[in-house]
């Protein structure tokens, strides 16, 4: 696998990486087991996840997890993955999720973090990014319509929660 690395100058997003760990746990708040996560990480869980992203990535799979890293010791603050197969896409989408830790919020770090991944996945084929966003997460809206994306249609998921799509056309990302 090529190392992956992509920067705006302020920011920059990399795979994640075993020694992520601990900062995931240490940054993780009720914010991101809501919106994100679904449940409180493990320290297990959260190796065992950074091991499969690595396989994604050496595998090319249709997962791409990246770290949100800052500053010039590339402090982990947050992270943000694409989805090139998910419930719901249809071919050409890519799917994009996101959170950031808690001192690092409100810096527009989540809008770069998009802008940045949302060109990776145009480099990668992808024509159109959908942000999944459920109604009451109005900050993860917010990022989705800063970084261009429109809204779209409603949806539910499989366990029945409602989903509202924030789509971005990506075929002028690459030119």
């Amino acid at each position: 696998m090529h190392e992956v690395k992509l920067s705006d100058g302020i920011i920059a997003l990399s795979p994640l990486r075993l020694d992520d760990a601990e900062a995931h746990l240490a940054g993780e708040d009720e914010a991101l087991v809501r919106w994100l996560s679904g449940g409180p990480s493990t320290r297990e869980g959260v190796k065992a996840y950074m091991r499969h992203c690595r396989e994604q990535w050496e595998t090319a799979g249709s997962l791409r997890a990246f770290g949100i890293r800052v500053g010039v010791d590339e402090a982990l603050a947050g992270t943000i993955d694409l989805r090139f197969a998910a419930e719901g896409l249809a071919p050409g989408q890519v799917n994009v999720a996101y959170g950031l830790y808690p001192s690092w919020r409100g810096r527009g770090l989540a809008t770069r973090a998009v802008l940045l991944a949302s060109r990776y996945a145009a480099s990668e084929g992808k024509t159109e990014a959908v942000i999944r966003v459920e109604p009451e997460n109005a900050t993860s809206a917010a990022v989705a319509q800063r970084a261009g994306f429109i809204p779209g249609k409603r949806t539910h998921s499989e366990d029945g929660t409602r989903l509202d799509w924030y789509i971005r056309d990506l075929c002028q990302e690459i030119q």
